[in-house]
């Protein structure tokens, strides 16, 4: 293409009462700006992940990139103070005739400065030894002040039991005690917007969902779920971290890329209010779409109905019932069976306790990892 090709991308005045916009030349993508009288053109797709510069804000000289905030100077194209070198091409344009004409070929190159890779961003695999049993309590309650937490109990029993009887190594994590935000909508921006790691989690080094996705993913082989019914649903926090959970799922929809293979979730469901089939089957649904695998009888709960306002009495009732309890440890038994079946890496002590203390007998077949 010859360097005196240009495009007419239209009427200059017109162009000029949009201080900044998409426009195409030709096939290409570009952010228009037009700012005390001047017009810049920058190729339109941001060096993070392609979003659409010329769909985003101004910030002074600016273009404000609408999925994850990345700025880059309207003009030349250099990125943020700082990051001057991490640039996109920008275009020379001129007014002739009142039209408003851009150079086809671009003026500068387009660069990306090399970034650290987020920790989270590394190649799923599992790492040998024996299974691994991950605790998640969704409850919330005032640490200062703390209340006995049925779930909480129920799953205390589950864990405990992994380790006294398979010899399995196991943590607990307590949502209330991270500090993260709620999920912020970029999947609404696009489904390319919501990547993997989280956005949120790439922006804020100290996100507390970082516990999350690290034990989730690349960690545990069983997962327990524990939460009370609150209104007839799940936790609040739970439903909070389901959003963030959003990063997981769509490398499915995008990429075909399952984050969660040969992993096996179990629920532990408690409450003075009844709704149990309705909270285990949106529960079920939801770990199901992520890729997880559930034993037979996926979840044991508790609730003495809607009329039994004595939550006193609901929580002496689980405090002293050896049948409840009993009932947790048996759901972590069928959890870590069915582990067993799918993993065929673990390390010879699972071997020798898990065959041991539950006369499981693991088959060898392919390994889908």
């Amino acid at each position: 293409m010859s360097e005196d090709h240009w495009h007419d991308v239209g009427d200059a005045a017109q162009l000029a009462k949009q201080p900044l916009q998409q426009i195409f030349i030709g096939k290409t993508k570009a952010a228009l700006s037009f700012v005390n009288g001047q017009f810049g053109v920058i190729n339109g797709s941001c060096n993070h992940v392609g979003g659409p510069l010329g769909l985003g804000t101004l910030d002074g000289d600016y273009v404000v990139c609408p999925w994850h905030h990345w700025k880059f100077h309207r003009v030349s194209g250099e990125g943020e103070p700082g990051y001057e070198a991490d640039r996109v091409p920008r275009f020379d344009c001129k007014v002739e005739g009142g039209r408003l004409l851009v150079r086809d070929t671009p003026a500068s190159t387009r660069n990306r400065l090399p970034h650290d890779k987020h920790p989270l961003d590394r190649e799923l695999r599992r790492e040998p030894g024996p299974l691994r049993v991950w605790g998640l309590s969704t409850t919330v309650m005032d640490d200062t002040h703390p209340r006995y937490s049925t779930s909480e109990a129920l799953l205390q029993s589950a864990l405990e039991h992994a380790g006294a009887k398979h010899a399995l190594e196991f943590r607990m994590t307590k949502l209330r005690a991270l500090n993260f935000r709620a999920c912020e909508g970029y999947y609404s921006k696009s489904a390319f917007a919501c990547t993997w790691p989280c956005s949120i989690s790439q922006q804020h080094p100290h996100d507390g969902m970082h516990e999350v996705y690290e034990n989730l993913v690349y960690w545990a082989d069983v997962i327990l779920v524990a939460t009370p019914i609150r209104w007839g649903v799940a936790s609040s926090l739970y439903f909070k971290m389901a959003e963030r959970l959003n990063t997981v799922q769509n490398q499915i929809t995008l990429r075909n890329r399952v984050m969660l293979k040969d992993k096996v979730a179990g629920l532990i469901i408690t409450g003075g209010q009844d709704n149990i089939q309705a909270v285990a089957g949106q529960m079920l649904q939801f770990f199901g779409e992520l890729g997880l695998q559930f034993p037979q009888f996926p979840y044991i709960a508790h609730s003495r109905g809607w009329t039994a306002e004595d939550m006193e009495r609901n929580v002496e009732i689980v405090q002293h019932s050896q049948h409840l309890h009993d009932g947790a440890r048996a759901l972590l038994d069928r959890c870590v069976d069915l582990a067993a079946r799918l993993q065929v890496g673990a390390a010879p002590r699972f071997e020798r306790a898990g065959r041991k203390a539950s006369g499981i007998e693991r088959r060898k077949s392919p390994s889908s990892d």
